[in-house]
């Protein structure tokens, strides 16, 4: 019997952060990837500013952005390769 709870406590072990980290990234982080671009970006103040520039060039309701179909997504993120923060005047600090 000893033999037993040893395997379930080492399998506990070892499956334990693997069972934790989705919701632990989740929480903190917000990254995308950028398909025609291969490329990821954070999600943080700056992108959501660019982002509801984005949304009123283009006459859009602002609606948040993970609740966005793909392709207007990667329509986004097109337009930020070509918006950086300098052109869009979003401070960089």
């Amino acid at each position: 019997m000893s033999k037993f709870w040893n395997t379930t406590l080492l399998s506990v072990a070892l499956f334990a952060p693997i069972m934790m980290t989705p919701s632990a990234m989740r929480a903190d982080d917000r990254r995308y990837h950028d398909k025609r671009h291969n490329d990821d970006h954070e999600w943080n103040d700056h992108e959501d500013r660019a982002y509801r520039e984005w949304a009123r060039q283009n006459r859009r309701q602002y609606r948040p952005f993970e609740e966005l179909r793909e392709s207007d997504r990667q329509r986004y993120w097109g337009w930020r390769h070509s918006h950086s923060d300098a052109i869009l005047h979003i401070d960089i600090r």
